[in-house]
């Protein structure tokens, strides 16, 4: 039996055909290397850029500053009159009760002084002797006038008694002043009114007594002109520039909730106090009607006028810590970068600053926890690239 050889061409394409075969496991190799070298790579960058913070930024909101200031205030009459007792006595009768109109002039009270009415009898009886003493001295001068020609009555006589008569009529003169200030006082024993108006209060009734003066406790009425009000309120320094005398303004009051009153801004304490740093302004508002009492609280909206231009910010982009009241912005590199400011109002959701921004700045509406000065961030809206896909991952972590 004879065996053959095999042709030397088939080993031949053996050979090719294995090395074809090595090559191809080699480039599947280096192709699978290369794709998982790559998705390490794009991990690597989708992770770094994923440890990134997300910021959502906005720009400060510039805007005329408001136009109204709303502050507390106080009604109070526009006059108001104490009125006590000028006499010491008792009281006879009043006629005015609180609440009541009365008019310039009318009388609501009378007083019994007669301690005053004896003085004043006193005093018309030594005017009357006065007077007859002072008769009786000019007759006297006359007479010896008459006796100077026949040289009865000497010069220095005549002397004596002119004097003695200009004391006489001084003494007249002086006494009555004295019956004249009485009957004045005596005139007070009738309380009047100083001007029309409401009495809104009486601390006096019949029989009580009463001392003339101020200091000796309180008023027997007090009579108040509601026809019109002043309106007091005090309004922060930073405020009072803005707020121009004859400016307008408007009043609401809690006892007519549904209703506005008009009022004028009419003068200005230009003090500033050191205890609450306002300035107290004095507003005048009409009451015809009387239906706004004094003493009661307002709300007054004061109109403001000023051509500067404020910035407003979210109240969640303040930050404050040991470094004082900040805003975080991002500059033109996305690099975070920290403003001190001050505010000027607080709006609630919003905030007034005084300073501390440009118009330009990028603020970060929430700033994260950890935002340091210089830190990389992303804002949001801006392209970001892809992340990589789960087969990705997948073949990074085989």
């Amino acid at each position: 039996m004879s065996t053959e050889a095999p042709p030397r061409k088939s080993r031949r394409g053996l050979g090719i055909a294995g090395l074809l075969l090595a090559c191809g496991a080699v480039a599947v190799v280096v192709t699978g290397i290369s794709a998982r070298q790559k998705s390490n790579a794009d991990l690597r960058v989708w992770t770094d850029e994923q440890a990134i913070p997300s910021v959502a930024v906005a720009k400060p909101d510039g805007k005329a500053r408001a136009s109204t200031l709303d502050l507390p205030g106080r009604l109070e009459a526009y006059s108001r009159a104490p009125i006590y007792a000028r006499v010491s006595g008792y009281v006879k009768s009043w006629s005015a009760d609180i609440g009541a109109k009365v008019k310039a002039g009318q009388v609501i009270a009378e007083v019994e002084a007669p301690d005053l009415d004896q003085q004043l009898l006193q005093a018309r009886a030594d005017l009357l002797s006065q007077q007859a003493s002072a008769r009786l001295s000019e007759a006297t001068l006359n007479r010896r006038k008459t006796l100077v020609a026949s040289n009865f009555v000497s010069a220095q006589e005549i002397d004596e008694r002119t004097a003695d008569l200009s004391n006489k009529k001084a003494a007249v003169k002086s006494g009555e002043a004295n019956v004249e200030r009485l009957e004045a006082l005596a005139g007070f024993k009738k309380i009047t009114v100083p001007f029309d108006g409401v009495v809104t209060e009486r601390n006096t009734d019949v029989g009580a007594l009463v001392s003339a003066g101020s200091n000796a406790g309180p008023a027997m009425f007090v009579v108040s002109d509601i026809a019109r009000l002043r309106v007091y309120v005090n309004v922060p320094q930073t405020y009072v520039p803005l707020i121009r005398i004859g400016a307008r303004a408007v009043i609401t009051l809690p006892e007519y909730p549904n209703r506005t009153f008009p009022a004028t801004v009419e003068t200005s304490s230009q003090a500033v106090d050191a205890s609450t740093g306002t300035t107290r302004m004095q507003l005048v508002l009409d009451n015809p009607k009387g239906e706004l009492m004094p003493g009661g609280y307002a709300n007054v909206k004061l109109s403001l006028t000023s051509d500067q231009v404020s910035l407003y910010v979210p109240a969640s982009a303040l930050m404050f810590n040991r470094a004082g009241l900040r805003v975080a912005t991002v500059g033109p590199d996305d690099r975070v970068q920290f403003k001190d400011v001050k505010i000027a109002r607080d709006l609630g959701r919003e905030i007034e600053l005084a300073s501390g921004l440009a118009p330009d700045d990028r603020i970060i509406i929430a700033p994260p926890d950890g935002l340091s000065s210089g830190d990389k961030v992303r804002v949001v809206g801006d392209a970001v690239k892809g992340k990589p896909t789960a087969s990705e991952r997948q073949d990074v972590k085989g």
